[in-house]
């Protein structure tokens, strides 16, 4: 592998800001310093003081492969990561058909073993008959395992309670959850039904799939993790509410963790009149003050995660009558710059992004030798120019489906560099052809 050298970076790491050199191979951090300008290198970047942060980790992500590929895939979608910044993704399992086996997830590891940009693993779905292939899971290769809690497709919705008392009991590996209330949902929906009928405003997609239905849902899954001793990790989080259930500090020693979605820290419910179907989601985007929370509690500790839930459709899928519209929203090439907006505006500083982008889901998951900054370490980086103003433009996406809700927004930080387990994967805006991504490993 090529060597690289990244001088008078702005280095981001363990909630400091130092000034420095990188030295990078073999794959790997080879040393950080005040001047390794003498050293040998194959490619030297001259970061001439712009930020340097350990990659995003993004732990929820939809590439739609196998099954659903002209949304999405993973050579496609991992290949837009990169150029944002994201050097490793965990997965969802909501695939056709479904990843509820060890034959299926082994069936995903092998195609991104030869077309992932960025580093990568798998969750196998929960589902109401398969506690079994939960118990085989392997701990050290695989991140975890997903229940919905709320509607999915095909067999992952797990609504019985003898299945998900079995799954919090019995699973060797963190159990991630997207919590909503389908009774709840299905009444509200009904109700907005009776007064449009086929044609309800997309505005009111946050009060069908409210509040009190993701309230009543992550509310289950904590009890349920508690009386159990479940190492549960709560996806997506959208209420002012549910950060009653979540204790501020650091993640580790943590049983139950939190995770919020860029999309919910930056739009809210008066986007829709907008927007539409392109920032339709489950769970729903909701009120500034929702947002204004979660913002808070990202800054306090209750959330440990910022992720994407990156889940492309196409516009003819999406621009449809409400029940019609499918839920998500492409996201990962644009997340990390989403997030130094935040920064900008003095709600973040540059030190909380990488600990809740990078450091938090390394150690949450126990990833191996990645999340940091350090000596030894796989090269998973990112170089940013906090000042490089750009505007988010159509011929310029590079999801598969081809659009973006931030199209037209004008972000004032750029990704500059993308470096993947020691390889140059984003460059002057060009994502190099070769996919460089390894399989994550785990300490557990």
């Amino acid at each position: 592998m090529k060597r690289i050298l990244v001088t008078d970076a702005r280095i981001v790491n363990e909630g400091k800001i130092q000034n420095s050199d990188v030295l990078v191979a073999n794959g790997r951090i080879e040393a950080i310093g005040g001047d390794l300008s003498r050293r040998d290198a194959d490619i030297r970047i001259e970061a001439a003081g712009r930020v340097l942060l350990p990659g995003m980790i993004d732990d929820q992500v939809h590439f739609r492969e196998p099954g659903l590929t002209r949304k999405g895939d993973i050579s496609s979608e991992s290949r837009a990561a990169v150029a944002g910044g994201i050097t490793s993704f965990m997965e969802m399992p909501n695939t056709v058909p479904a990843t509820t086996t060890g034959e299926r997830l082994a069936e995903k590891f092998a195609v991104a073993a030869k077309s992932a940009f960025a580093n990568y693993s798998f969750y196998l779905g929960g589902a109401n008959d398969n506690i079994e292939e939960i118990e085989r899971v392997d701990s050290a290769s695989v991140c975890g395992v997903k229940v919905f809690m709320g509607s999915s497709t095909g067999n992952l919705l797990v609504d019985d309670p003898a299945a998900l008392e079995a799954i919090f009991s019995r699973s060797p590996v963190l159990v991630a959850t997207h919590c909503e209330d389908d009774g709840i949902i299905a009444k509200n929906a009904a109700a907005f039904r009776e007064r449009y009928g086929e044609a309800v405003p997309m505005r009111c997609h946050s009060r069908i799939r409210s509040a009190q239905a993701c309230f009543a849902s992550s509310s289950l899954a904590v009890d349920l993790a508690r009386k159990h001793g479940t190492r549960l990790h709560v996806l997506h989080l959208t209420t002012a509410r549910e950060m009653e259930l979540f204790s501020p500090g650091p993640v580790e020693g943590k049983q139950i963790t939190a995770e919020v979605c860029v999309h919910h820290l930056f739009f809210c419910d008066a986007d829709y009149e907008r927007l539409g179907a392109r920032i339709k989601c489950n769970p729903a985007i909701k009120t500034a003050a929702d947002r204004d929370a979660l913002i808070d509690a990202v800054a306090d500790g209750r959330i440990d995660v910022i992720a994407t839930d990156h889940a492309p459709h196409t516009l003819g899928e999406k621009d449809v009558l409400y029940f019609q519209s499918p839920s998500g929203l492409p996201l990962v090439q644009h997340a990390l710059v989403s997030l130094l907006e935040h920064v900008h505006q003095g709600r973040f500083s540059l030190e909380l992004i990488a600990e809740r982008t990078a450091h938090a889901p390394a150690r949450l998951f126990g990833i191996r030798d990645r999340g940091f900054i350090r000596e030894g370490y796989w090269a998973d980086l990112v170089l940013v120019d906090p000042d490089r103003p750009w505007q988010v433009e159509l011929e310029g996406i590079l999801y598969k489906c081809g659009w973006s809700p931030f199209e037209g927004q004008t972000f004032r930080s750029s990704v500059d560099a993308t470096i993947v387990s020691g390889h140059l994967a984003y460059f002057q805006g060009k994502v190099d052809p070769a996919p460089a991504g390894k399989r994550l490993e785990f300490d557990r």
